[in-house]
């Protein structure tokens, strides 16, 4: 399987990186200065953007490395690896954004809203910006299967959007504070950009650990893939059937296919029309076995 180095997507993360990291410096300065608990919760989903962007850039690089004699596969697998780590990440980091909110609903302090509102809008700006650049890299770009994403990209691009809707947030709170006074409504920001967080967080470790645990791709369909192949002249039927994702861009496929006893030359053309199917579902790494009748391995899809 060959590796799949992609240099517009790596200047895409170094430029989103240096970006997320001013934002970060000035978040944490103005939270600490306008004592603005929203500010900080804000600033922390955003060091770990900064952790998200720096993983899947390192991920980037790693995948892009040539098989090996210990790794014959390459190393496609970092990328779900990555994407995995910052679903975990952001899990952690809501649930202490709940704890702060929580300790600030019951002792309200002072803020100083204006200042607030100002930095606040300053990194909506710029997260707006480096989710902008992240997105052409999260649909199927050149090593990506119909209907795929980058999982690890698209995990990075979570980060970034989820903090750029929390920072519409925290501007809303800082207007209203200013104009009411309502303090309380500094931790259910808090709170709520928590839960932005939690489901970005189910989001990305549904998605990871559906790769890690071999499942089926969720555009394809097992029923689809089996009736294709069981639509090739000269297939009796098709058992023990598995597809799986080595990464988010990358399928595999492995079957057994009955066929007719018959010559090799025949079995070649067979061959040849199996993976033009297959490849119409983005499926390019296959192993397909010719039997001349069923091993009694799984499911048998018969020719009807």
């Amino acid at each position: 399987m060959p590796p799949h180095p992609n240099r517009t997507l790596e200047r895409r993360f170094v430029l989103s990186l240096a970006l997320t990291g001013l934002v970060l410096v000035a978040e944490v300065l103005g939270g600490l200065w306008t004592n603005s608990l929203a500010l900080l919760s804000d600033a922390a989903h955003v060091f770990m953007d900064v952790f998200a962007l720096g993983l899947s850039y390192l991920a980037l690089r790693l995948s892009a490395l040539p098989a090996d004699d210990r790794h014959t596969y390459g190393y496609h697998r970092l990328e779900v690896f990555a994407a995995l780590i910052n679903g975990v990440t952001l899990a952690a980091i809501a649930i202490e954004i709940f704890s702060e909110a929580w300790k600030r609903w019951q002792n309200p302090a002072p803020i100083k809203s204006a200042e607030m509102l100002v930095i606040a809008a300053v990194g909506l700006g710029v997260n707006l910006g480096v989710a902008g650049i992240l997105r052409g890299g999260v649909h199927r770009h050149e090593h990506g299967a119909e209907g795929g994403q980058d999982l690890n990209v698209r995990s990075a691009y979570l980060h970034v959007l989820g903090d750029a809707i929390s920072s519409v947030g925290v501007i809303l709170a800082a207007a209203l504070i200013w104009i009411t006074g309502w303090l309380w409504l500094d931790p259910l920001v808090s709170a709520f950009i928590g839960v932005l967080i939690v489901v970005s967080s189910w989001r990305v470790l549904k998605g990871s650990l559906h790769i890690l645990i071999e499942g089926v791709p969720e555009h394809l369909s097992l029923e689809k893939i089996s009736r294709s192949m069981a639509g090739v002249e000269g297939v009796l039927n098709v058992h023990d059937l598995h597809v799986w994702s080595i990464c988010s861009g990358h399928v595999a496929l492995s079957a057994h296919v009955v066929t007719a006893n018959q010559s090799l030359a025949e079995g070649d053309g067979i061959m040849t029309e199996l993976k033009a199917r297959l490849s119409q579902f983005g499926i390019e790494h296959t192993t397909i076995q010719f039997e001349c009748e069923a091993c009694g391995q799984d499911a048998v899809h018969t020719k009807t």
